[in-house]
């Protein structure tokens, strides 16, 4: 890879686009001012807890099993307000349309968006179109800006991560970056498997009643791996992942013939938790109540003995995961 020129790497959620954003956008635009290891931030406005958060969305192909790029923008948009501990209320848009694209596909697309916006309880409150020329674009580009207001309860932080702390996952990961990839048939592969794109405003809820609640994050692109790393280089802990990790068998499967790894995929409607352990029990029951989180598990602990991410094996044996660096799976979302 050139070290002088972006490549696919600087967009996957790893290394390259932590010092990305670090070395550049940090370094300009002040790194008083940014928390570019936040979802969501707050924001000051007439004394109120506001949060906000941007987003962009470039996955390909536009339409998968489980949704489209315009209910992801807002499942992706309102997820990150949602881990911040808030609740998502309004959004605006940005529409990137390449010449000759279908207005049949782009009516789908965004009445999908307009369903996903209603379902998630947001309302979509200004916005901006701009068409690029033929060849300049994947089709069709999203952006957007959530607001919401700050939820009585915890407020989830790096910062409140202590040694012994239990991890969560609210359900089996991998199935989106899967789904996505099955639907562009680049390897001859097929499938039944569906994103798990959607809301998780009822499993983040759930939890900001817990005061032992220390952390939520949505495991996108990099997948649970590169959140253990994030939780690595804030609290200089170690993350242990046990052999606990809900993989469904269709995604091990693609996983094992290709050579990819379920814990660096990015999932698109799940929340990993970081609870302290005397309430461990109590919040993965919660979960559990819900028909979203039916499959959430215990996946591990946050250990002072250890001073890199490792995942315990089914036979005993433990191996590194390392902080990602080439991209598997490009414009996954």
């Amino acid at each position: 890879m050139e070290d002088d020129r972006i490549s696919l790497a600087h967009g996957n959620g790893g290394r390259f686009m932590r010092e990305l954003i670090e070395e550049i956008f940090a370094r300009h635009l002040g790194r008083d001012e940014l928390d570019t290891q936040a979802d969501a931030v707050p924001i000051a406005l007439n004394g109120g807890d506001v949060l906000i958060t941007t987003d962009g969305f470039t996955v390909q192909p536009l339409e998968f099993p489980g949704g489209d790029i315009g209910s992801l923008a807002v499942h992706g948009t309102t997820n990150d307000l949602a881990v911040a501990g808030a609740k998502p209320l309004y959004l605006t848009l940005n529409a990137f349309i390449e010449e000759g694209f279908e207005i049949a596909t782009l009516d789908r697309i965004v009445a999908s968006l307009a369903r996903a916006a209603r379902e998630s309880g947001v309302r979509i409150a200004a916005g901006d179109t701009k068409v690029l020329r033929r060849g300049e674009g994947g089709g069709l580009y999203l952006a957007t800006t959530g607001v919401g207001v700050r939820l009585p309860g915890v407020v989830p932080s790096l910062k409140r991560i202590e040694d012994g702390d239990v991890m969560l996952i609210s359900g089996p990961v991998g199935d989106h970056g899967t789904a996505v990839m099955l639907a562009r048939e680049e390897f001859g592969l097929r499938g039944d498997l569906v994103s798990d794109a959607g809301p998780v405003m009822a499993l983040t809820e759930t939890l900001l009643g817990f005061d032992g609640l220390r952390f939520m994050r949505d495991p996108t692109r990099g997948g649970i791996a590169s959140i253990a790393h994030e939780i690595h280089r804030a609290t200089g802990f170690g993350v242990r992942f046990e052999p606990t990790i809900p993989v469904r068998d269709p995604v091990q499967a693609v996983c094992d013939m290709l050579g990819y790894d379920p814990y660096y995929l990015a999932c698109e409607g799940r929340v990993l938790a970081v609870v302290a352990p005397d309430q461990a029990d109590a919040a993965l029951a919660a979960w559990r109540a819900l028909e979203i989180g039916r499959d959430a598990a215990r996946i591990g602990r946050i250990s002072a003995k250890d001073t890199r991410v490792i995942l315990e094996t089914e036979l005993g044996g433990e191996r590194f995961l390392e902080e990602l660096e080439d991209d598997p799976l490009p414009r996954i979302c």
